[in-house]
Order: C-alpha cells, then sequence, then structure tokens
C-alpha cells in the first residue's frame, strides 16, 4: 500500500481552495466597473455572484456521492482543471452573458474541490492532528475571500477587472501541476448507485432556497420570485429529506443529524459564516456611501482583519487540539456579540481607525469558532459518514452565505425606508445609517442564538 504523504496533500488543497474561495468575493468591489463595461443594469451583474452561490448550493450536496464514487486525484484533478478553464474564459470576456458562464465553470471547479478536501483531511489526519489540519483550511475558507475585496480594489485602482482573472490563473496552473505531482488517492471507494430522484429533489431544494436569498436583497421578500423559489425550495428539501430516509444508500446520509455535537457545529458554522458575509457586505457599502472612501481605500481598511484571520486561523487551530472546541468557540460567539454592540453605534463621526479595530476584532472571534466547531462536529461522526457530513456542512456554508447577504441587504433596505417615512425631514444619509445599523442588530442576535449553543459543546474528550 501506497504510503500517504500528508505535507503534499495539503498544499495541493491549500493552493487550490484558496484561489477557488478568493474568486467568490473578488469580483464584489469590480461591479460598478462591470456595469459600465458591460452596459448592463445593477440588478442583472448580480447574477455573477447570485450564478456562482447558486451553482454551489447545488453541486455541493451532491458532492459526497462523487467523494464515493471517484477517486480523490481525478475529482482534485478535475476541479482545477473547470477552475483553470473558468478562469481564462473570464480574464477574456467581451460580454455579460460569457463571463457569466465562465464563473459558473468556476465554481463547478470549487463545489467539487471543498468536499473533497474536508474528507481527505479527515481521512489522513488522526483525531488528536485534526485541529491544525482543519485551521489551516479555515485559513483558506475564511482568509481568501476576506482578503479578496483589498486585492481587488488594488487591481482595479491600476488594471481593469480582466487582470482580477489573470492575476489568480497562474496559482491555479501551478496548483494543477503540483496536485498532478503529488495528489495521492486517500480512503475507499464504494461506488454508490446515483439516485436520479434524490438529484432532483437535492438540485430544487438547495438551488431554490440559494437563489430565492439571493434575489431576496433586490425584489424584497414580497416579491413573487422570491416567495415561489423559496417556498418550492422548501418543498423540495422536505422530499428530499424523505427520501434519503427511505433509500438503503441515500445520497446523504440523514443519520448524520442524530449526533448532537455534529448539528451544534453544524449550525455554530451556519451562523459564523451568516455573520462574516453579511458583515462584508455592509462594511463597504457603509465606507463608500458614508464614509465617502474610494474603493482602493476602503479595501485597505479592511486588509488588516483579514490579515490577522489568516493568521489565527492555523493557530486556533493548534489551541483545538490541546484544549477542544468550547474553550474557544463560547469566547469567539462572545467577541462577536461585544462586536456588533459597538458595530450597531456606528455613524458618520465614526473613525476608520475604529473600523479597522472592530473588523480586526470580529475576525478573531470568528477565527475562534469556525474551524473548532466545524472539526469538533465532524469528529463526532462515524468514519463512513465522513463525506455525508462533509457535504451537508459545505453546502450550508453556502446556503449561509446567499441567507446573510439578503437578510443584510433586505433588512438595510427596509428600515432606511421606513426610516424616511417617519422622518420626512431627515436626510438621506441618516437613513442610510440607521439602515446599516438595524442590519447589524440582526447580526447581534444570530451571534447571541450562537452563544446559547455553544454552551451545550462538550468539553475536550480525553484520547486513547
Amino acid at each position: 500500500m501506497e504510503q500517504i504523504k500528508k505535507a503534499p496533500i495539503l498544499a495541493s488543497f491549500l493552493i487550490a481552495g484558496f484561489v477557488g474561495l478568493f474568486s467568490e468575493t473578488a469580483l464584489n468591489m469590480a461591479l460598478q466597473q462591470l456595469i459600465t463595461d458591460l452596459g448592463v443594469e445593477p440588478t442583472t451583474i448580480q447574477w455573477l455572484t447570485t450564478g456562482y452561490l447558486l451553482t454551489l448550493g447545488v453541486l455541493v450536496p451532491i458532492s459526497g456521492l462523487l467523494v464515493q464514487k471517484f477517486s480523490t486525484r481525478k475529482l482534485f484533478m478535475t476541479s482545477l482543471a473547470f477552475s483553470i478553464i473558468g478562469t481564462f474564459i473570464a480574464a477574456l470576456a467581451p460580454t455579460f452573458e460569457i463571463l457569466l458562464v465562465a464563473r459558473v465553470i468556476q465554481a463547478i471547479g470549487t463545489a467539487v474541490l471543498l468536499p473533497v478536501m474536508f474528507n481527505t483531511i479527515l481521512l489522513i489526519f488522526p483525531v488528536e492532528k485534526r485541529g491544525s489540519a482543519m485551521g489551516l483550511m479555515g485559513l483558506v475558507i475564511m482568509f481568501a475571500p476576506a482578503i479578496a475585496p483589498t486585492a481587488s480594489g488594488v487591481i482595479l485602482e491600476y488594471l481593469t477587472w480582466h487582470y482580477i482573472f489573470w492575476i489568480t490563473l497562474p496559482p491555479l496552473v501551478f496548483a494543477f501541476i503540483f496536485g498532478y505531482l503529488y495528489m495521492q488517492n486517500v480512503g475507499e471507494l464504494t461506488h454508490p448507485k446515483i439516485d436520479f430522484l434524490s438529484v432532483v429533489f437535492s438540485t430544487i431544494g438547495f438551488g431554490g432556497i440559494v437563489y430565492g436569498f439571493s434575489i431576496a436583497g433586490e425584489e424584497g421578500w414580497g416579491g413573487t420570485s422570491v416567495i415561489i423559489t423559496i417556498i418550492a425550495g422548501a418543498i423540495a428539501l422536505v422530499l428530499f429529506s424523505l427520501r434519503q430516509i427511505k433509500l438503503d444508500k441515500p445520497m446523504i446520509n440523514l443519520r448524520i443529524l442524530k449526533y448532537p455535537m455534529f448539528v451544534i457545529g453544524l449550525l455554530s458554522v451556519f451562523i459564523a459564516f451568516m455573520c462574516i458575509l453579511s458583515t462584508m457586505i455592509l462594511l463597504p457599502l457603509y465606507l463608500q456611501s458614508t464614509l465617502l472612501l474610494a474603493t482602493f481605500t476602503a479595501g485597505l481598511l479592511l486588509l488588516p482583519g483579514g490579515l490577522i484571520n489568516g493568521i489565527f486561523a492555523p493557530i486556533v487551530g493548534r489551541l483545538f487540539d490541546k484544549f477542544g472546541a468550547r474553550v474557544l468557540v463560547i469566547p469567539g460567539f462572545l467577541i462577536i456579540i461585544i462586536t456588533y454592540i459597538f458595530f450597531i453605534q456606528i455613524d458618520d463621526t465614526t473613525s476608520k481607525l475604529q473600523i479597522i479595530i472592530l473588523h480586526s476584532i470580529l475576525m478573531i472571534g470568528v477565527s475562534l469558532v469556525m474551524a473548532p466547531a466545524q472539526t469538533n462536529g465532524l469528529n463526532e461522526l462515524p468514519r463512513e459518514l465522513y463525506p455525508d457530513g462533509t457535504a451537508l456542512m459545505n453546502t450550508l456554508q453556502q446556503i449561509s452565505g446567499a441567507i446573510g447577504t439578503a437578510v443584510a441587504i433586505t433588512i438595510m433596505s427596509s428600515a432606511q425606508e421606513n426610516y424616511m417615512i417617519e422622518n420626512p425631514a431627515a436626510n438621506i444619509l441618516d437613513g442610510f445609517i440607521h439602515g446599516v445599523q438595524s442590519s447589524f442588530t440582526f447580526g447581534l442576535i444570530m451571534a447571541i442564538i450562537g452563544l446559547v449553543l455553544a454552551l451545550f459543546i462538550k468539553g475536550k474528550k480525553k484520547l486513547a
């Protein structure tokens, strides 16, 4: 049997995962430039983000099957191939339609990569060392999307939006070559039969939820499309769940929900990711609309928080191996709560330094929650349920991003509108600030729920 070389495998996933998740938010800063260059409306350009999230929401649930049907090496190389092709097409894209197709191809690569990455880490690292490995994964998951707006802001200051893709292409090619040389197959393939109805219900269910919440920010919660897609998604998810219970070999084995620590970990990650993505859309809007900062400057103000998150992620992983999840996740949610209490009070007199400090502290809190909660939850599952656990956790993470973003924008818009109705003499800026403060209140409520959940996390078990 071939000896597993952990370091090269981990390095392959880190490089590929970083670039893949960097692409998830890198284009956000360029949306205004894309509206002008491609001659489309703001509601249309949002599809570059919505389409990406929708593809992830549809494909990630199926990944549990892929991991059991195809080898690690084959899936890794396939994911990189999709990412490279999508990035290359995007860099050359002359029209919105071609750029949208390129984004979907990129998302297919990321959707295949994420579950394979987590499943492989669970298989090659023993329980007592998984925290450190997952901490590095946490660096990728949180650091890449956090630093992407800053990096793209710098690129856009001097170059066109095409270079966001040209600059990410060489690392992807390097990851492909590196993976070709060093990636190994891990785990045993069970070759499960693909149930067509499960795939259909999963696609409509997860896809409908992600799509519905993604367009809610534009159309409002009362929009016909929003209501229809969310209801259709919810019904499909119920049918999907019932179908999984009846099948001998389900697409996602719902037995994973019988493990309390996994469920708490799942919900904790869901809440933490929702908090961070909603904040990542609110802060750039606040910095540009209230403090009147340029895109480049706004991006730089968010850089320290992204860097701190990257530094803390591996440290938190090692602390998890030593102390367990409870002593990290509870303080993590407390830090997030305290930060949101201060975020609720920001206005047009808030200094740039205050924003940098608050954003950085928030990133520390999120780092203390994400990897420990995720690793602790997956650790409780039996080995044969790892693919199901990673598939569901990654799926709900993407859904939480879509929900967090949509709810944040919707609360901000409706609170701003109500404020202007109740205070006709107030200026628009006051209304906008009130909207942002109201949206941060939503983040505070979610963080409090997360803290209550964290209280039920068990202490570190003694390893045999």
